[in-house]
């Protein structure tokens, strides 16, 4: 048995009754632990964290799975960040790197379980890719919803990995990966101007060129925009330094930082060195962080 983590992505944020469903559906399985739940009204997306052996995880991710199926009509959604999915993406996440594997092994389960008994069709991303060209879950989403409709019958490389290739009418397709720790990290400009927010998510993330290990959508809310990113390693490209990236180019269009949030969890060490930098702690470790000092002794 191996303790792992999922954090799956529902496109449902305005609803609490809805969001309340889903996370007893995932809560009332045996040895599953629900550590967060985040909801956006504006995004329209609610991500909830939750942990377990993995035969217990993989259980409550397909009972959340089951819930949005049933209880979340895509027809009838609207918001601001990209989704193809009811139950948009199914992460797992090894809580040590070595269990990577096992991940994989129950994105594999699960995705297969949820396109035979749901009748949603499935697309295995990062480390669950069965492909170099499904591993980066932009180009799976690609479309949305409602590209995704016209295009899974007629064009084979938008073909589903698990499942017949035709959305659910109601609850889409779904996205069920295994990958490393990720932080989502959003910062919202003093501005309207979705261009702005665009050009600079264009800037800093990697695939155009920018800061490694980055991915970023400008996006537009009720009354600023928003550059949203992804880093997918932390060690690699920090907070900080994506904040100062999107701060410069934001001065020099004269835009001010309105203000930044993280969404769900991230692991102690992202904040132990954002610590170092903003402290100019250069010993700082985690170590001297007294709960992790009592985790350790205690287990």
């Amino acid at each position: 048995m191996t303790l792992i983590e999922c954090v799956p992505n529902f496109s449902e944020g305005r609803r609490p009754d809805v969001v309340d469903a889903i996370i007893a559906a995932i809560a009332g399985v045996p040895g599953v632990s629900v550590l967060d739940r985040q909801s956006d009204g504006v995004h329209n997306r609610s991500v909830i964290t939750f942990a377990g052996q993995d035969d217990a995880v993989a259980e409550g991710a397909f009972r959340g799975v089951e819930a949005a199926v049933r209880l979340i009509d895509l027809t009838q959604h609207e918001g601001a960040h990209p989704r193809m999915g009811a139950a948009d993406v199914v992460p797992f996440v090894p809580l040590k790197g070595q269990d990577m594997p096992a991940c994989v092994a129950v994105a594999h389960a699960v995705g297969a379980r949820i396109a035979r008994e749901l009748g949603v069709p499935v697309y295995f991303y990062e480390e669950a890719a069965r492909g170099e060209e499904r591993r980066n879950l932009a180009a799976v989403r690609e479309g949305q919803f409602e590209g995704l409709r016209a295009a899974i019958a007629r064009d084979p490389d938008r073909a589903p990995d698990e499942g017949a290739p035709a959305v659910h009418p109601t609850a889409g397709a779904t996205a069920v990966g295994a990958r490393a720790p990720l932080i989502a990290y959003n910062i919202d400009l003093s501005s309207r101007d979705l261009g702005l927010a665009q050009d600079i998510a264009r800037a800093i993330r990697e695939r155009d060129g920018g800061l490694p290990k980055v991915k970023a959508l400008g996006l537009a809310l009720d009354d600023c925009v928003q550059v949203s990113i992804n880093l997918t390693d932390y060690r690699v490209t920090s907070m900080q330094t994506a904040f100062e990236a999107v701060q410069v180019r934001a001065l020099e269009a004269g835009v001010e930082i309105r203000g930044s949030e993280v969404v769900g969890l991230l692991p102690q060490d992202a904040l132990v060195g954002l610590a170092r930098v903003a402290l100019l702690a250069h010993d700082f470790s985690a170590a001297q962080v007294l709960e992790a000092r009592i985790l350790d002794t205690l287990l």
